[in-house]
């Protein structure tokens, strides 16, 4: 068994017992390696965000939080080679770039049978090309979008002209391959589009943002044919209206 797919029979293992602690030397004979292959497991799980937890002590062991796992999903192939595909796609500039690393992990550990092999088998066939890391600017966007606060950044345009402005975040847009944070400007008095390859500098500040719609931001842009997409029709159709707001200027 490769290492990869150890980890996934370990977290199954572990749930299989939850609530009640395993050993690590119970784990070590389950699966016939050393003790010390186990700890660099566990250790690995908890560093990918997979809730593995350790109690001290005689009792004690090693368990998974059953209320922060997933049951097994009973994927297809398809849609498990569908779902490792679209985890492929996401880059380090990629908003959530770091939650989706996790959250890949946790639907890897709970897929079981055909679908878990096909995920694993296309997994080992996608290479990608690095991309230029933008991790600060990217949590500082992902904070203010999920705070519901003002942005303060520094952005270079088309031109190589860099300007500093105030904005009030209203969602993301995503277009060949690339992400722009739509916002209303407090400088321009007006909705932008802001590539995120482009901003140079973000900081949240402590004055709240007010709500936004969207589709409304981008009306009168080269954006106003956006649509949401369709995987995610069933997640935002749960979400409340947005109030109106004001037009993105071209």
């Amino acid at each position: 068994m490769n290492r990869t797919a150890r980890l996934y029979a370990l977290v199954e293992e572990l749930r299989a017992a939850a609530p009640r602690p395993l050993t690590v030397a119970a784990l070590a004979a389950r699966f016939e390696i050393s003790t010390r292959t186990v700890q660099r497991d566990l250790q690995a799980l908890m560093e990918a965000g997979v809730p593995v937890r350790t109690t001290p002590g005689r009792g004690g062991g090693w368990s998974i939080s059953p209320e922060m796992t997933l049951p097994p999903i009973h994927f297809t192939a398809d849609e498990a080679s569908a779902l490792t595909a679209a985890l492929a796609a996401v880059g380090a500039a990629t908003p959530y770039a770091g939650a989706a690393r996790t959250a890949a992990q946790k639907i890897a550990a709970s897929m079981t049978g055909p679908a878990s092999t096909a995920a694993r088998e296309l997994a080992a066939r996608i290479v990608t090309r690095p991309t230029r890391t933008g991790s600060e600017i990217r949590t500082a966007v992902e904070r203010a979008l999920t705070h519901n606060v003002a942005l303060r950044l520094s952005y270079t345009d088309a031109a190589g002209r860099e300007t500093d402005r105030v904005v009030e975040p209203a969602g993301l847009l995503t277009a060949d391959g690339r992400w722009y944070l739509i916002a209303w400007c407090r400088t321009r008095r007006a909705g932008r589009g802001f590539r995120l390859d482009r901003i140079t500098a973000a900081t949240p500040t402590d004055e709240r943002s007010q709500p936004h719609n969207l589709p409304e931001l981008l009306l009168g842009s080269t954006a106003t044919d956006a649509v949401r997409p369709t995987a995610l029709a069933s997640l935002a159709a749960q979400t409340e209206p947005e109030p109106p707001s004001r037009r993105l200027n071209a």
